[in-house]
């Protein structure tokens, strides 16, 4: 019986992490509690047990005779291990992933509740609440899920841990598991600008003049920035190459679309461009969406105009041309969506990034 206790407790140890002797400890204070409630709170009571042969040796100043705990009094020996062991099991979570706030981890969901994805990562069980999923992103039980730890907080006896799929560190820690450059800090992401499951605009540097911060980031035939908008679920990614020029930090931004001028108004930080009217749907994007990435990357606000005044042209609420009609723009599916990233990702072909 003896051996097998010690057994049990090294199990404990290696499957929840906790100290042993903080386990021998709650052991002795649970068999405490056991028998104070068996011969009275105020007899005191001593509880050693053997950290080499699992005996258990029982003490007291006044004379107790035989003790028969009974069934009420092992029972209070039971819950009084549970209750500290569960505790013990939530601190050692705690500074397991207290540091992690802000890494990436890979987990399995585990349930659905309420719209949140409650996914195992590994001792712990973490969160994905709804707003911080992406939207049209579809998951089931067992399936593999990658998040960022946003939070890690103890709330009473429990630990909560907060992933997110949604925040732009979701990319950069991407870019840092498929990119050694990045991992390595001989490329440098500057900048992220991001509408989750939609397009990302990433900022990035080279500090080695021989590396290629654009090509390293795209990999050979793309299977680098490939890797990266699978686990993304399809996400457009453009890699901007990154500048301590304003103008042309703008003008790559903007990219693939052709610039005809620019001018920055500094007091402002508004940006006039014009471009050619036949890249003016190019530049503002789908709904906007690539004049406002550029414009949170770049932290300009940049205002498009064609060459010459559009027929029925009208402005967003941020002052920008809203782009022209379907039959009037440039092809917007799959395909040109592909190019245009890869076209920004460093002049590079289509099919090598592909």
């Amino acid at each position: 019986m003896n051996s097998e206790l010690l057994r049990i407790i090294e199990s404990i140890h290696l499957e929840k992490d906790i100290d042993t002797e903080l386990i021998f400890r709650t052991i002795e204070t649970a068999m405490v509690a056991a028998i104070q409630k068996k011969v009275g709170v105020d007899v005191p009571i001593q509880c050693t047990l053997d950290r080499e042969t699992g005996e258990l040796r029982v003490t007291s100043d006044v004379d107790t005779g035989a003790i028969d705990l009974g069934r009420i009094a092992a029972q209070t020996a039971k819950q009084v291990i549970i209750q500290s062991l569960r505790e013990a099991e939530n601190a050692a979570v705690y500074t397991e992933f207290e540091h992690r706030v802000g890494q990436l981890v890979l987990g399995t969901v585990q349930r659905i509740e309420g719209g949140a994805l409650v996914v195992n990562v590994g001792r712990a069980e973490a969160l994905i609440p709804r707003q911080e999923r992406v939207r049209g992103e579809m998951y089931s039980p067992g399936d593999r899920i990658r998040g960022v730890i946003t939070e890690v907080k103890q709330i009473g006896p429990r630990v909560r841990i907060l992933l997110s799929r949604v925040t732009p560190d979701l990319v950069k820690r991407l870019f840092e598991l498929e990119v050694p450059e990045v991992a390595e800090g001989v490329i440098e992401i500057r900048r992220i600008a991001r509408e989750p499951g939609y397009r990302t605009k990433i900022a990035v540097h080279s500090n080695d003049g021989r590396v290629d911060c654009v090509g390293a980031c795209v990999g050979i035939r793309g299977t680098r920035i490939k890797a990266i908008t699978d686990e993304l679920n399809g996400e457009k990614i453009d890699i901007i190459r990154w500048s301590n020029s304003d103008e042309d930090l703008i003008t790559n931004a903007l990219r693939p679309a052709q610039l005809a001028s620019l001018q920055l108004d500094p007091a402002t930080k508004i940006a006039k461009v014009v471009v050619p009217d036949d890249q003016l749907a190019l530049a503002i994007g789908r709904k906007g969406q690539n004049v406002r990435l550029a414009t949170r990357l770049t932290g300009w606000d940049i205002r498009i105009e064609g060459v010459t005044q559009m027929p029925h042209s009208a402005r967003d609420e941020h002052g920008n041309l809203i782009a022209p009609p379907p039959s009037a723009a440039p092809d917007t599916g799959p395909g040109a969506g592909r190019e245009s990233e890869t076209q920004v990702a460093g002049d590079v072909s289509p099919s090598k990034a592909e």
